[in-house]
């Protein structure tokens, strides 16, 4: 029987074009063969031109765009069923739930960085000698106050003598270190490792705001301090925080920017307690995993259209966008895991009490990450 192919195809996708083994790899074809089952390489010897990378294109954005539809349909009407159709084999209708939630990660958090105007904030931060020009609150901290409320704010810290107070401590503190650095610092060898590594923080974020030293390496020429895992650590935590005191809004458009990959840190976690709370179910850790995705994907969605709402018509719509979240995802367990409705309630407190519990320590962890890589 003459061998035909089941789809005419158009382009360079031709029958005229096809070919009888694979230009890739060179694995035996026939006509029927749009792409090469070995290596997936189109079966074509026809020439490429222009307009066929255009409708190479234009055909994949068409593709991407059915899918895209199909997994926001899903999503936003029948909670649960996508994550039972994609496990269940029927992925080809719904695009990859990684990317997809990675898109809308970087989309909704891009947002928020460019529309949040931090770079305003800097004007908050301490100058380069560590002092403000203008009113001065705690550590040096600019407050925010206007002009009739400053002199009654000056005497309510004047009364309690806090400013003063602490800027006698740091300044102290600071006569101290810059006497003598080097015996300073040779002094802290005796100290616990977590009060070691705090004073030496302090003690590179005096010479940083004091003294011309921009990197560890200056210190360790000027100060004979000597290179290790330890001084690095205390360095780089100590430069952090100056840099973000003189700079606190580009430091939480930094800390903005890498909140989408540490979403990608956090679920992975998160998931393990959803595997441990419906370890008798059939699914593994991978099926778990994918309802995270989703789940979590339909929760940006919410937000980037709260945030739309918000911008238009100048109201606040987060809280109901978060409570039909709360409701769907509710909704979204109770489908996918089908359970009765108690068990499902009991699970879902649970799991979001865990949630809030790892989201708290993944802050602390974001913060102090930022602070040592800014």
């Amino acid at each position: 029987m003459e061998n035909k192919p089941a789809i005419t195809s158009k382009g360079r996708y031709q029958l005229k074009y096809r070919g009888t083994a694979c230009l890739n790899c060179r694995h035996p074809l026939n006509l029927s063969d749009k792409y090469c089952p070995n290596c997936s390489q189109a079966n074509s010897t026809k020439k490429l031109t222009i307009k066929d990378f255009f409708d190479e294109f234009f055909s994949n954005i068409v593709s991407y765009d059915s899918k895209l539809l199909k997994t926001l349909s899903a999503l936003l009407i029948r909670p649960g069923k996508i994550t039972r159709d994609y496990v269940d084999g029927k992925r080809m209708s719904y695009t990859n739930p990684f990317r997809f939630l990675l898109s809308l990660a970087i989309i909704y958090f891009l947002i928020q960085n460019f529309s949040g105007n931090f770079s305003e904030w800097d004007k908050y931060g301490v100058d380069k000698q560590g002092s403000q020009v203008d009113f001065q609150g705690p550590f040096g901290l600019k407050l925010d106050v206007e002009d009739e409320d400053k002199e009654e704010a000056i005497q309510v810290l004047d009364s309690l003598q806090i400013s003063e107070q602490l800027d006698r401590v740091v300044i102290y503190r600071d006569s101290l270190i810059m006497v003598d650095p080097h015996t300073h610092f040779a002094s802290l060898k005796n100290l616990d490792f977590s009060n070691r590594f705090y004073t030496k923080a302090e003690f590179f974020n005096t010479l940083i705001r004091k003294d011309t030293v921009y990197t560890l390496k200056d210190a360790m020429g000027k100060y004979q301090i000597p290179e290790s895992f330890e001084n690095k650590m205390s360095f780089g935590a100590a430069s952090g925080f100056v840099r973000a005191s003189r700079q606190p809004g580009s430091f939480i458009s930094s800390l903005i920017s890498k909140l989408p990959f540490a979403v990608f840190f956090f679920l992975p976690i998160f998931t393990l307690f959803i595997w441990l709370v419906y370890i008798r179910k059939k699914y593994n850790y991978t099926d778990h995993l994918i309802f995270s995705f989703h789940n979590t994907s339909l929760l940006f969605i919410l937000l980037i259209i709260s945030y739309l709402i918000d911008s238009v018509f100048n109201v606040s719509s987060n809280w109901i966008f978060i409570t039909l979240f709360s409701i769907y995802l509710l909704q979204s367990m109770r489908k996918f895991y089908q359970q009765g409705a108690f068990k499902t309630i009991v699970k879902y407190l649970f799991l979001n009490a865990i949630f809030f519990i790892l989201a708290l320590f993944g802050v602390v962890f974001l913060l102090a990450g930022n602070i040592f890589t800014y």
